[in-house]
């Protein structure tokens, strides 16, 4: 991939971008890898194979090699990439970087790490491939389960990427899509698979409504009306399957609790103290600093503003670079009526909000609550009057 990479430096500029930039990359490090293949000697049996195909397919299919559940050139790609002797986060930002074709800043915003980070954690990785001298072909079967736990992250954060910036990378979010469907199609017997399907799909029907007029739309002030029920349908009936095989996992929890949420009709309605007994399994199986995030949501509806401050709170320093935390506390020290405190946070989340989007709505919010304090004043003043 990196061969193909440079390549591309020498013959874009000279002969301009092909129509599939992908595709040619896909295409060019593919030749690339036959042609190491072809100068070692202990690979001349898979270039005869090779040879057998392209002769059979006229030269146009990839070829088979190694396990052939993966008919899909782009996941078969992903699975070389999420290499097991890599470290999992490595494995990821790589394949994002290379594979979905996300730039350093997307990639980096998908970790909450800077972009400083994220260039020394892609070094690292090459690195890796170089200096262990990991093949660039298709896991054998033995070694799929090894690398899934990294693919599902990948095809999570390239949906996530394309939710993020649906105007511009929506396309992400179809192709997240039909790669986790695939996935659960070769991989049947994989419940976080059919975990990550549910998740995505679940995700995907709530899209219409979480934005209106461009402008992000809060979960309790979406026109529910607007999800797609068949799509949460689907996606309901795969996590009740996949959680029956008791062999729970992160990506079944997340789905899990995005399911209880389509559940509701009415905001409302919507069952938390259910999702909070999912978050408290998935901290369990997945102690993260984002996780922790979410959960302080749910027990501020449960709980109270001031236990999910504590709670935020903790992971501060964490996650400090996170426009999320702090535009969350912003809204646990509005309702705990802490306005200045709640005004300085909205700031600090505007400061470090990654889209133009995002930047806009958590203004609106800041700007709602400054009347809101101009108001209170306000009556103060007739009050003393």
């Amino acid at each position: 991939m990196q061969d193909a990479f440079v390549k591309a430096l020498d013959v874009w500029p000279r002969d301009g971008i092909p129509s599939s930039p992908a595709g040619w990359i896909v295409a060019t490090a593919r030749n690339r890898a036959i042609d190491i293949v072809r100068r070692d000697t202990r690979g001349r049996t898979l270039v005869r194979q090779i040879a057998v195909d392209r002769r059979r397919t006229g030269g146009t299919a990839a070829p088979e090699v190694g396990s052939q559940l993966m008919r899909d050139d782009q996941l078969r790609l992903i699975f070389t990439c999420c290499h097991p002797a890599i470290r999992v986060e490595h494995q990821v930002a790589l394949t994002l970087r290379l594979v979905a074709g996300l730039t350093p800043s997307e990639v980096a915003r998908a970790f909450l790490l800077s972009e400083a980070t994220l260039a020394k954690r892609l070094v690292r990785a090459k690195y890796k491939v170089k200096a262990a001298h990991i093949p660039y072909r298709v896991p054998r079967d033995a070694e799929l389960p090894g690398s899934l736990r990294a693919v599902l992250s990948v095809l999570y954060l390239i949906y996530n990427s394309g939710a993020d910036d649906p105007e511009n990378r929506a396309d992400l979010r179809g192709e997240a899509l039909r790669l986790a469907r695939e996935l659960v199609a070769q991989m049947p017997d994989e419940p976080e698979a059919a975990g990550l399907l549910a998740l995505v799909l679940l995700c995907e029907a709530r899209a219409p409504g979480r934005r209106a007029g461009g402008d992000l739309v809060l979960l309790r002030d979406q026109d529910r009306s607007l999800w797609d029920r068949a799509l949460i349908n689907e996606g309901q009936d795969l996590v009740l399957t996949c959680l029956q095989r008791r062999r729970v996992g992160p990506f079944q929890l997340q789905a899990a609790i995005h399911g209880v949420h389509c559940a509701a009709v009415r905001f409302e309605e919507t069952d938390w103290a259910t999702i909070l007994r999912f978050y408290d399994r998935l901290v369990a199986l997945m102690p993260t600093p984002v996780v922790v995030l979410n959960r302080a949501v749910v027990v501020a509806e449960t709980q109270g503003p001031a236990a999910a401050l504590r709670l935020l709170d903790s992971v501060a320093d964490e996650l400090d670079d996170n426009h999320l935390l702090h535009a969350s506390r912003a809204a646990m020290l509005n309702r705990l009526g802490r306005l200045d405190d709640a005004e300085r946070a909205y700031g600090s989340a505007i400061d470090r909000a990654p889209t133009e989007t995002e930047t806009r709505f958590l203004a609106a919010r800041r700007k709602d609550l400054a009347q809101e304090r101009q108001g209170g004043h306000a009556a103060l003043g007739r009050q003393g009057d």
